[in-house]
């Protein structure tokens, strides 16, 4: 006899509770901390040592790096259609992240005796990791590589353990300089620290807890993107919702892991029957149930007492991923606050944001997009200000301000090093006149 299929438990809004986020397990961060200290003290040679034991690659082999070359052959020997589906998904996220690059320019303004500004600079190198377990996902690879190459980064890192054929592929596609055939702390250690490859400035993509933990060690030596958890999604549906439709993106979240969480937030009751019959149905015949099953389990579903209570549930959870599925579904989606990424309409399918159709999937999950934002070019720049002064005088207001700022704060080196730029002692300065005496 097989499994009971569950369905979403119904919760009423006071019962809902914000996830009780641990981006860190302690195991994991202890053992990636073994890992870590390895590879930075014994470098190229520590990295080979965890590879072999975690059957990376043979035991009598060093080979761990994918030159271009190699990406580009193993590109070339796919079928036709593979190649297709790459490189157009490629280029729809190419040109997504190339719209918000364009968004972000240097600038520069008139201040008191001079100019300042700002410049827009990517890091010079970046590392980005793509899962290689449960499911290899060279989808990752095309959203955090072209992303990096369209913020203009010199020199793109791919990190995945044992690469399909497809993933070496979506890493030629994506412009990646080489592939490190590696996963877990070890593929971060080795990018982190210049272990094999060179340093990297920045780290992302998703991983699994061994990778969150290195991610988390790692931050300060080099840049990161997030410390991510399981997925989940969110959808917030009205009688208009075709219930297999809704059933249907809730589970494609649920294969993810048996962590992930599917929510439905709804004010129809009768929504949420539809929905669960339609869940039950589908998930009895998934070939990714034994996964799908337990994260059903951890999922949920709302019912509150108008669109408003929907909205209010859903802005204090903060979604990695927010569906819109009911009758003025715009309107309801102007209302939503907090998100990682949102998917307004029955046509605009959560999995289309995974594959492809431009916005970027690597996302803030558990809560934490009430504070942050997923990947994006944004994360591989650097947006540094200048002040520059032409004008003795025409300062000589804010220098006096430095001055009397510095004391208020105790710091009277601070003051004497404004005082150097005064023109006359400040018994002689007329602040509203804003000229020397």
């Amino acid at each position: 006899m097989g499994e009971e299929i569950p369905e979403l438990r119904i919760l009423k809004p006071d019962e809902v509770e914000l996830e009780d986020f641990e981006p860190v397990d302690p195991k994991a961060r202890e053992m990636a901390l073994a890992i870590l200290t390895d590879i930075k003290a014994q470098g190229e040679e520590g990295l080979l040592k965890y590879a072999r034991k975690f059957g990376e690659i043979p035991k009598d082999s060093s080979k761990f790096i994918l030159s271009k070359e190699e990406l580009k052959a193993a590109f070339e020997g796919l079928p036709k259609d593979q190649q297709g589906i790459l490189t157009r998904t490629a280029a729809r996220i190419r040109v997504f992240a190339e719209g918000q690059r364009a968004s972000v320019k240097p600038m520069e303004m008139d201040i008191a005796g001079g100019r300042a500004g700002q410049t827009v600079e990517p890091v010079r190198r970046a590392g980005c990791y793509a899962p290689g377990g449960r499911y290899p996902l060279p989808s990752s690879v095309l959203m955090t590589a072209v992303t990096a190459r369209a913020a203009g980064v010199a020199e793109v890192i791919v990190a995945s353990p044992k690469p399909t054929e497809v993933t070496k592929g979506a890493a030629y596609v994506a412009g990646a300089d080489c592939l490190l055939a590696v996963g877990g702390a070890q593929a971060i250690g080795a990018m982190a620290y210049g272990a094999g490859v060179p340093g990297v400035d920045m780290i992302v993509g998703p991983g699994n807890q061994w990778v969150t933990a290195a991610k988390s060690i790692v931050n300060g030596v080099c840049g990161i993107d997030m410390l991510a958890g399981p997925s989940e999604v969110l959808v917030i549906a009205d009688s208009d919702a075709d219930p297999e439709v809704v059933a249907a993106d809730l589970l494609a979240q649920a294969e993810h892991d048996p962590n992930a969480r599917p929510i439905l937030v709804t004010h129809e009751a009768s929504v949420i029957t539809n929905v669960n019959a339609a869940l039950k149905k589908q998930l009895a015949v998934l070939p990714t149930r034994d996964v799908a099953i337990p994260a059903v389990r951890k999922g949920f579903a709302v019912l509150t007492k108008d669109i408003a209570g929907s909205i209010e549930v859903t802005n204090r959870l903060g979604p990695e991923h927010l569906e819109i599925q009911t009758k003025n579904f715009q309107e309801v989606a102007d209302a939503c606050k907090s998100f990682g990424g949102l998917f307004i309409g029955k046509m605009a399918a959560e999995v289309l944001g995974d594959y492809g159709a431009g916005p970027n999937h690597v996302l803030p999950t558990a809560c934490t997009a009430k504070y942050t934002g997923g990947l994006s070019v944004h994360t591989f720049l650097r947006l540094r200000t200048w002040m520059r002064i032409d004008d003795q005088v025409a300062c000589q207001e804010q220098v006096h301000d430095a001055v009397a700022l510095a004391r208020l704060e105790g710091l009277e080196g601070h003051a004497r090093a404004a005082e150097k730029r005064l023109l006359v002692p400040p018994n002689g300065y007329d602040a509203k006149k804003q000229k020397t005496t």
